[in-house]
């Protein structure tokens, strides 16, 4: 009961075709059913493509909205994770991840770091996130979600540890060409990837798309990580569902080894941020988060 068998859909989504997106969303969700996988993820704004921002207010669904319930639906026992453009309160647009299973709606995280630099744009057309959170899975198990550049702030994975997570689902939207000519996209991540999973104890599950969408070309590289920070399952540069097993126990001895989350000293960051905006002068807008 200590084990859980992950599966990462990595997909090459349709630009702006929700239909189409949603039959393959569908097909994977068989296919991940079929193979017995008890949570899948998918990659960032899976259900839109990557580059759908412009067309925010003709994308944007609610977590009401008919498509979420047919994922819902067809998942049945199984927890799938998506990405879409998600409309909130008050025409409040958000790159988001939601988390369902037949039961319904179960997690939602909204992404927090938009990136806005090389050629990512979510900046003009989202609104930011605000909370780091878990959910519960099966048994001791508990995730956490960050969204791509979100993983890119240590402090959001620092607090998705402290709040209790055992598993961290990082689905991503990653392009060769998204940052520059001299970032190395896919070794970057294979190296934020691996520190995070061996520093924290935490089973990572990285879920990239593939194909093309005008200049930018996305890698795949989707994987499965233990929490000793070793390679479990990676995809090609192709479509395919992927799939790992991670057992409780091994968390449990990486912990114990190295108790990252145990020292973390949580009233000392919080002191001390509190002293970076009491003391240091931090601007309003920081403040108020």
């Amino acid at each position: 009961m200590s084990r859980l068998t992950l599966a990462v859909a990595q997909i090459e989504s349709r630009l702006g075709d929700l239909p189409a997106n949603l039959e393959k969303h569908l097909e994977y969700v068989e296919k991940a059913r079929h193979a017995g996988a008890q949570v899948l993820l998918f990659p960032e704004m899976s259900l839109t493509g990557h580059s759908a921002g412009v067309d925010t207010l003709h994308l944007a669904i609610t977590r009401e909205h008919a498509i979420v319930q047919r994922i819902a639906e067809a998942s049945g026992p199984m927890v799938t994770l998506f990405g879409l453009i998600e409309e909130g309160p008050a025409a409040q647009f958000h790159n988001a991840v939601l988390a369902v299973n037949g039961e319904g709606l179960l997690f939602q995280h909204r992404k927090i770091n938009l990136a806005t630099y090389g050629k990512l744009e979510d900046g003009k057309h989202f609104a930011a996130g605000r909370y780091v959170d878990t959910f519960p899975l099966q048994n001791a198990w508990r995730g956490s979600v960050l969204i791509c550049a979100d993983l890119w702030n240590p402090a959001l994975v620092h607090l998705a540890a402290v709040h209790g997570a055992t598993l961290l689902f990082a689905p991503i939207s990653s392009a060769v060409e998204a940052v520059g000519a001299e970032f190395d996209n896919p070794g970057g991540w294979e190296t934020a990837c691996r520190f995070y999973a061996m520093v924290y104890g935490l089973p990572l599950v990285m879920a990239n798309r593939v194909g093309r969408e005008g200049e930018l070309g996305f890698w795949g590289g989707s994987r499965i990580l233990d929490p000793f920070g070793r390679v479990l399952a990676q995809a090609g540069d192709g479509e395919e569902l992927l799939s790992a097993e991670v057992d409780y126990e091994t968390l449990r001895r990486a912990r114990y080894l190295l108790p990252t989350v145990r020292d973390s000293n949580l009233g000392l960051l919080v002191r001390e941020g509190q002293r970076l905006l009491d003391v240091v002068g931090v601007p309003e807008a920081i403040r108020k988060g």
